[in-house]
């Protein structure tokens, strides 16, 4: 048995350990649903967004919150993030007593640009009501469903949730946001399995930044948005942080939208080779060990398949066709909650070759100092 048959039944073993053992990551089946029940109080919300350039996408996120139906008492934290556009401007032409403005200060030495908006929200959020039962850490370009708010507390109430968390729906309507978002969203889940993360009794924790309510309580108790600030993946640091002191839950949903759309390759690799590297702790190891088992679990099956077909080896044809299949089969959860085709569920290897360029790319950034960009903002990675 040559070197191609064993990678590909390896390439078979690792798909049915990832199918039966990782979770069930590939189902996608942690989503937030619409059961609200009357609660006697409503908890008062803080809502703080970090905001950097941010003038085309602003204005829709306030207004999908301002229209929220929610009982309680919200208040709206915008942080300009020294941004050079007019996102202020987009700010201010919205009139409405709840949304105050917040200029950043400089960033100090050792705090990402993002979570040094959110503590800066925060603690203006501290004057104005010290006793805010949650805080919602959103983005600037997200577009709330009117009842999501309601939901999420409802959830965490219910179930004594100390952070809930949204992993909202990402525009998916070009061609290169249908090749790599639904792969993106796929790979995520596979990194940090939601059933494992909502479950108390594991210590896999997460959080999707986009949209993360947690009480004051437990943010206090963990040590404040202080504890992770220079944290480049801040989302995950404070799921991990919180699932410390009490439950968390990480969903998905089809109703809390992101605004913000990838036109260009360029786009969508910029933003993942500034946390990618950081994603494997900067280790050598772990790069090649990823690399290499990312060509074994994603390009090997379609590479058996051409090879069977052109030098007519059955065995590897037909082992490269079932490993294909299972694989397609696993991403069609994903495909259906971002309603693509299933035929283009086989179209799973060429994301993750793209994918594995951009985390190569990643490393080999940071070992010569060309820190990428993220909003005009260098990032050390």
């Amino acid at each position: 048995m040559g070197i191609l048959e064993l990678t590909i039944i390896l390439s078979l073993i690792i798909w049915v350990l990832l199918i039966f053992f990782r979770g069930n990551f590939w189902l996608a089946d942690q989503m937030l649903e619409a059961d609200v029940i009357q609660l006697e109080t409503w908890p008062s919300i803080a809502v703080v967004i970090p905001a950097r350039n941010e003038e085309k996408y602003i204005s829709a996120t306030l207004q999908s919150l301002m229209a929220q139906k929610y009982p309680g008492e919200i208040d709206i934290t915008v942080v300009n993030d020294n941004s050079t556009d007019n996102t202020v401007e987009a700010i201010t032409r919205i009139k409405d007593e709840r949304i105050v403005i917040s200029n950043a200060s400089d960033l100090p030495e050792g705090w990402t640009g993002k979570l040094w908006a959110l503590k800066q929200g925060i603690n203006l959020s501290i004057k104005n009501n010290p006793s805010v039962d949650f805080y919602l850490f959103t983005d600037a370009d997200i577009e709330h469903s009117q009842e999501t708010l309601k939901i999420m507390v409802t959830k965490a109430e219910r179930e004594n949730l100390q952070l809930v968390s949204l992993m909202v729906l990402l525009n998916c309507r070009n061609f290169w946001e249908i090749l790599l978002i639904p792969a993106f969203v796929f790979f995520f889940q596979k990194l940090y399995p939601f059933q494992w993360i909502n479950n108390p009794k594991r210590s896999t924790a997460g959080a999707a930044g986009g949209y993360i309510l947690v009480r004051r309580t437990a943010l206090e108790a963990a040590g404040g948005i202080d504890a992770v600030r220079g944290e480049i993946i801040d989302d995950c640091a404070i799921g991990r942080m919180i699932k410390k002191k009490g439950i968390i839950w990480l969903g998905l949903t089809r109703n809390v939208k992101s605004l913000r759309s990838y036109t260009r390759l360029s786009e969508i690799w910029g933003m993942v080779i500034r946390t990618a590297f950081n994603q494997l702790n900067y280790s050598v190891s772990v790069l090649l060990v990823t690399t290499i088992g990312m060509i074994i679990i994603y390009l090997v099956p379609p590479f058996a398949v051409v090879w069977g077909l052109v030098f007519n080896d059955d065995f590897s044809l037909w082992l490269g066709v079932l490993c294909w299949v299972i694989m397609a089969i696993a991403y069609l959860p994903t495909q259906r909650l971002y309603q693509r085709p299933v035929w283009e569920a086989l179209l799973l290897p060429i994301a993750a070759f793209l994918y594995s360029l951009m985390v190569i790319d990643s490393a080999q950034r940071y070992w010569t100092k060309r820190h990428p960009s993220w909003k005009e903002r260098k990032y050390p990675q």
